[in-house]
């Protein structure tokens, strides 16, 4: 008899009885957990929206979540469909990106990241819209104009509906050109509008002067914008600010200026009688 409880492993069914009842504690903390997060409510709404943009303040969120969802703060956090309204949020336009959760106290905290603007586009019939630096369209508003270059002319490209993609080669050229001016202080400071002539060709509108600065298209930018350092450094000095009303860039290896008005027509009428 003494023998056969002898070889009973009681250290294994210690372990296995130890380990038993942790489960089965911590099941029942969490049940407790889960049952008291079910009868909480909602203690207050906090908002955080962020972004150099200000298309969207914490005024408008917070109109948006009880307009769709009613009043939030005194509801059980049971009744509040968060990830609906955090789904909503992150299918706002001027949103790039939303997170909810409610801490230990019961504060359900928003956290609203807005989009980037990139650049401003006028089309030929005079529609407007945004595009931003994950290249998607955005609306305008009257409430918010962010300080950022316009693109106009002869822009066929329209606006559909808000986030989609851009479509046309312009367009997506216009947003290369500004990506890589706001890489460069002198660029970014000296370059305040882009405009497409008749022929599709891009040019800068600079700050300073005003002579139309053809690049043409988006390849080649850090060649094109040293001929135009070179251009600014070198040969604007020497001429005056008034000699030229164009600068070409677009062909390779090449700065070619245009004169203004008389100068340009006696110097082709010149070479023509030659």
């Amino acid at each position: 008899m003494l023998n056969w409880l002898k070889n009973i492993p009681w250290r294994l069914i210690g372990s296995i009885t130890l380990g038993l009842a942790a489960f089965v504690g911590v099941m029942m903390l969490m049940g407790l957990v889960a049952r008291k997060d079910a009868a909480q409510s909602c203690t207050a709404l906090q908002i955080m929206v962020e972004g150099k943009e200000t298309f969207i303040d914490q005024a408008d969120i917070t109109a948006i979540i009880e307009n769709q969802y009613g009043k939030v703060v005194g509801r059980q956090l049971l009744d509040i469909p968060l990830q609906k309204i955090e789904a909503s949020l992150k299918a706002l336009p001027y949103v790039s990106n939303a997170d909810i959760h409610v801490d230990i106290n019961g504060v359900m905290k928003v956290s609203v990241q807005q989009r980037a603007i990139l650049l401003r586009v006028i089309n030929r019939v005079g529609q407007e819209f945004y595009v931003d630096t994950e290249g998607k369209k955005i609306p305008t508003t009257l409430k918010y104009v962010p300080h950022t270059i316009v693109a106009n002319g002869y822009i066929r490209e329209s606006f559909g509906k808000p986030l989609e993609a851009i479509e046309s080669p312009v367009v997506e050229d216009l947003a290369a050109i500004v990506r890589h001016i706001n890489t460069s202080e002198l660029w970014s400071n000296q370059v305040v509008q882009l405009y497409v002539n008749e022929k599709g060709d891009i040019e800068l509108v600079p700050r300073v002067g005003d002579q139309d600065l053809i690049l043409g298209n988006a390849q080649d930018l850090d060649d094109k914008l040293r001929r135009l350092e070179i251009f600014y450094q070198r040969i604007l000095p020497r001429v005056g600010t008034e000699a030229y009303s164009k600068v070409n860039v677009k062909y390779a290896d090449q700065i070619i200026c245009e004169r203004y008005g008389d100068w340009f027509i006696d110097s082709l009428q010149m070479k023509m009688n030659k």
